[in-house]
């Protein structure tokens, strides 16, 4: 394996469907701007709660992204 240098970044995804639909939108975003993503780290799950039900999830996500040799 070659040795690889990365970066990280942090960043909050949401989406009323749930907490994998929350990552998928924090990565999807972050690709627009940031080359070469290849990994991510769950950090946490907050949900915001309306009447009794919950009615929107956060992810907060780390990305790690290599440098380009």
């Amino acid at each position: 394996m070659s040795e690889r240098v990365y970066n990280i970044i942090e960043v909050v995804g949401t989406s009323p469907d749930g907490t994998d639909a929350a990552i998928a939108n924090a990565v999807a975003e972050a690709s627009r701007s940031v080359r070469h993503l290849d990994w991510f780290e769950l950090q946490s799950v907050r949900g915001q709660i309306d009447g009794d039900k919950v009615a929107h999830w956060q992810a907060t996500i780390k990305i790690g992204f290599r440098h380009e040799t």
